[in-house]
Parts: C-alpha cells; structure tokens; sequence
C-alpha cells in the first residue's frame, strides 16, 4: 500500500485487507486520522530555522550567555504557516513560547 493509498483507507477498507479485531479496525483508523493531520502540515525550512534560532537563543539565555531573545520575527508572506507549524508542533498554551 502506497501512502496516499493508505490514507484514503476507511474501516470497510481495512477489513478488506483483512484486518478483523474490532480494536485493531479502531487503531488503524485513529492512526491513519492522525497521518491525514500531519500530512497537511507544510514542513517549511524557512520555519523551522525560526523556531530552532528562538529555542537556541532561549536555551541560550537560559545559561546567562544571550539576552532574553525577543519572539520570532517573520515576513508577512510566512506568518500564517508559521503559526500553522508552531500550533501544530507547540499545541495549546505552548504555542504561546514561541509566539510570544
């Protein structure tokens, strides 16, 4: 099964593979709930070298050799998937450790 195949699957697909447990059926489904989540998330190097400069600073004032960084700074063009990114790696009031 290709990715983009194994993402289309449904219960009923499942079981014509031949998966059977009612547990198992739940797993897999939950599981490829999961993928189709993460595969809409943009793998941005443009964010991540935001957030990993942030967190290097940050761990960096943490033992007194930088000051305190102020949050990221981001063009216009990438704010929404920068959030997108953090939301998603950072979820809930961690988000706001990166965002400020």
């Amino acid at each position: 099964i290709k990715g983009s195949e194994l993402l289309a699957l449904d219960k009923e697909g499942l079981k014509m593979l031949g998966v059977e447990r009612v547990g198992t059926l739940c797993l897999l489904s939950d599981g490829i709930r999961l993928l189709k989540k993460a595969a809409h998330i943009e793998h941005s190097p443009y964010c991540f070298g935001k957030i990993l400069d942030y967190l290097r600073m940050k761990q960096l004032n943490s033992v007194n050799l930088a000051k305190v960084p102020a949050p990221p700074s981001v063009r216009n063009s990438q704010k929404m998937r920068f959030e997108k990114v953090v939301d998603y790696y950072f979820p809930g009031d961690s988000s706001k450790y990166i965002l400020g």
